[in-house]
């Protein structure tokens, strides 16, 4: 029964709770008291399924929003205009190292 889709995973719940009111309705026609009915192996075992199921389905509910939040943010991001340079960033590439000076000034000398 394991199953990753929402769909799915509706359908294991409405199973599981199926199972619970099965299980609940057969030992109350035993004369079972619902102190020891909680108790029982195969209704602990239930609700466990149930508290699995509902688990993943919240897992599930949280992924779609952080996915439409991020396809939110990616329109956005790709609505803004392109930002520009800093000054700063433009003023290094602007100015030759200091390599290349040297580079310059040693080619003039030659050329004189």
């Amino acid at each position: 029964m394991a199953s990753k889709g929402k769909e799915e995973r509706s359908e294991q719940k409405a199973y599981w709770e199926e199972k619970l009111s099965q299980r609940l309705a057969e030992l109350k026609e035993k004369g079972v008291e619902s102190g020891k009915a909680a108790k029982d192996t195969a209704v602990r075992q239930i609700r466990a399924k149930l508290r699995e199921t509902n688990n993943r389905l919240a897992t599930i509910v949280n992924l779609e929003k952080k996915v439409q939040e991020m396809i939110v943010t990616k329109a956005e991001k790709l609505a803004a205009p392109k930002e520009k340079k800093s000054r700063k960033k433009e003023a290094q590439e602007e100015a030759e190292s200091k390599r290349q000076q040297k580079k310059k000034k040693k080619k003039e000398k030659k050329a004189e």
